[in-house]
């Protein structure tokens, strides 16, 4: 039945494809400058590549064979969730990302901005990967290390900005339509007709399958499943000119996600909200301002690995962000571009769920949750003195901890645990600074050093879980962690398509937060002195002819600082020593498109105490387009070509794997 639905709505989108061959991406106004400008955002300071920042531009958004946002930021060597897992095998609360090797950590120690907007969770700081399509986006910008502009103070790892796609990259009418293994099918479609000189975009995407078996062979109990996933999001975008100079950029996403993890009845699902309203204006006193909602939940049930009956059914996550930002830029001289500006973020959320004994009844019912509030100004200025960029920026932000509680029922209502947490209110000043210097025509020098700091998220604080067989305690006082680092690097473009970029750094991560061994099967999250983090990063980039390739690599030399603490001078958890990823691509105009990319992740460790180790792996992925017609296309993917077994956790043995050889086929059109 699945597939006889893909054949049906492949029938449906048929029409649609003919309607798009005759009615190409509508004309846009014929003021060349609006064309440039409509959609986006204020154009880059001059004194941005001074940070390192690496771009992955749509070809390749579109032409991933697992069609992720994720699995496409792993082109950026040192890029890494908190498990090897993508969004339809991993528990979503655990979908936090981070840089440089400082920490496998569920929360995001770097921040992720779609069009200026935080996307993280308000509760637990994961990214709704799910959420994202890569056919919206026209470009992803990755910054590694400390951030001190607008949302600054969650940048301790780096900065990954996604830019939505304009009206320039989306014609009148696209979509797709893929079937997979087991039983897998996904389907895309938008509109984005213009109406007068603004543009409106209509996208969904649904995706279902059977998934594949996390639990191996050997493992495998009458009570393990497949890992089931489903989900659907919904996105609207506006873009509404004011005038020759200004506009209104209107966005709302709405996303639901159900998924099946390892054994019969552990199932967890997350849904979502979001809006934003942004003001842009490019005039000689240039404006970026912008306010947010988001409305999110929760909910996760863990079956025991023993009686593969539910012990912990977290019914109920419920949180809320907001928040905002003034940007603007002065008109200071040609050789100045100074910005000013301020924002500020308020998270909100609870925790309500219920625990079970071996006989399946309720043994306790538990609440917990708190508020945070952010609010920072900061002020930045990119001086170009010839051949030289100076850059740098420095901000203030004052942030609480409130509200903070736990408290425990009895199975008949009986208050037996009632804790109260002091509420925290405290100021931190952060900076940044870089130089870039045009030694010759194609060389260029750059240097940076930059501070930052993250605090504890709610779930950190006040959330514990479980991951069998091991309970990981929450920590109340846990202290945000405050980053301090520097590097130094070089950008070559020896001949017209190439490029060529190498970068040494060190970084230092104090009061990390880590999940520390405190007894038998038992953590909690700690402060740890320091993450230590020293390495090199290269990237490389060529096109000639018909081929090109672009392929990264990082060495990252990551030790925990923990004097008299049994972690001290080991590997951080989840922090592979060296990635490396590289894609090759074939294309010629009315050609078929053939792509490979291969990817490897160093061993590394699953705890803190280096006892559970992930082997290293090697995937290769595969991608074909086959042009049928104009704005047609047949699309064959292949994630995981050779069928590498992927370790994706070790907990004293327990296995869990990340994706198998996945195969895809389907029709793409509009694009």
């Amino acid at each position: 039945m699945p597939r006889c639905r893909t054949v049906l709505l492949l029938l449906t989108f048929l029409p649609s494809v003919a309607a798009a061959r005759e009615s190409p991406a509508q004309p846009a106004a014929t003021d060349n400058r609006d064309i440039i400008v409509l959609g986006g955002g204020l154009i880059l300071p001059p004194g941005t590549p001074a940070y390192g920042a690496v771009t992955i531009d749509r070809a390749r958004l579109d032409g991933d064979a697992s069609g992720r946002v994720e699995d496409v930021l792993a082109d950026v060597a040192g890029f890494q969730q908190f498990r090897r897992s993508d969004s339809r095998s991993a528990n979503p609360s655990a979908q936090g990302v981070t840089l440089r090797a400082l920490g496998g950590n569920a929360s995001s120690r770097a921040l992720v901005l779609l069009d200026s907007v935080p996307i993280a969770d308000p509760f637990f700081g994961s990214i709704p990967f799910n959420a994202l399509s890569p056919d919206r986006l026209t470009a992803v910008r990755i910054t590694r290390g400390g951030g001190a502009g607008a949302f600054g103070s969650g940048a301790v790892a780096g900065t990954i900005e996604l830019i939505s796609a304009d009206r320039r990259d989306l014609p009148l009418i696209a979509g797709s339509a893929f079937e997979g293994s087991d039983d897998a099918q996904a389907l895309t479609a938008s509109l984005s007709p213009n109406i007068g000189s603004s543009f409106v975009s209509l996208s969904g995407r649904y995706e279902r399958g059977d998934g594949f078996y996390t639990t191996p062979l050997a493992q495998r109990v009458p009570a393990s499943v497949r890992a089931r996933y489903r989900d659907y999001s919904g996105n609207v975008r506006a873009v509404v000119p004011i005038g020759a100079l200004s506009e209104l950029q209107l966005h709302g996403t709405l996303f639901r996600d159900n998924r099946t993890l390892r054994f019969k009845g552990a199932d967890s699902s997350s849904r979502g909200e979001d809006g934003s309203i942004r003001f842009l204006h490019r005039g000689d006193w240039q404006v970026d301002a912008l306010v947010y909602a988001q409305s999110r939940n929760f909910t996760n049930k863990v079956v025991s690995a023993t009686t593969f009956r539910v012990t912990l059914d977290q019914r109920d996550t419920p949180s809320s962000g907001a928040g905002g930002k003034i940007e603007l830029r002065l008109p200071v001289g040609p050789d100045h571009v100074l910005r000013i500006g301020g924002d500020v973020r308020v998270a909100h959320g609870r925790l309500f769920e219920d625990a079970y004994g071996p006989s399946a009844a309720v043994t306790a019912r538990r609440t917990a949750g708190g508020d945070e509030t952010t609010a920072g100004l900061f002020v930045e200025d990119d001086w170009t003195i010839e051949r030289l960029v100076l850059t740098g920026g420095a901000r203030i932000d004052r942030w609480s901890i409130a509200n903070g509680f736990f408290q425990e029922r009895n199975p008949v209502g009986a208050l037996t645990i009632n804790r109260y947490f002091a509420d925290r209110l405290q100021t931190e000043s952060t900076f940044r600074g870089g130089a870039l210097f045009h030694l010759a025509p194609g060389v260029q020098l750059r240097a940076a050093a930059y501070s930052g700091y993250r605090l504890p998220t709610l779930n950190e604080l006040y959330r514990p879980f479980v991951v069998f067989p091991v309970t990981t305690q929450a920590n109340d006082a846990l202290k945000p962690e405050k980053l301090r680092g520097a590097e130094v690097g070089l950008d070559l473009t020896p001949a017209g398509g190439v490029k060529f970029g190498l970068t040494a750094f060190t970084n230092r991560l104090e009061d990390a937060i880590a999940n520390v061994t405190i007894g038998q099967n038992l953590r909690q999250r700690q402060n740890v002195n320091a993450i230590i983090a020293k390495g090199i990063e290269a990237t490389f980039d060529a096109r000639r002819g018909v081929f090109s390739i672009n392929a990264s690599y990082a060495y990252n030399h990551s030790k925990v600082s923990a004097p008299g603490v049994a972690l001290n001078g080991k590997d951080p958890a989840q922090s592979p020593r060296q990635s490396v990823s590289a894609t090759l691509v074939y294309w010629h105009k009315g050609a078929p498109m053939l792509s490979a990319t291969l990817r490897h992740v160093g061993r590394q460790y699953e705890d803190d105490l280096q006892t559970d180790v992930l082997p290293a792996e090697t995937t290769v992925d595969a991608v074909a387009i086959l042009p049928l017609t104009r704005g047609l296309s047949v699309v064959a993917r292949a994630e995981n070509f050779f069928n590498e077994t992927v370790y994706a956790r070790n907990q004293a043995g327990s296995i869990d794997l990340g994706t198998p050889r996945t195969l895809w086929i389907g029709l793409r059109f509009g694009g």
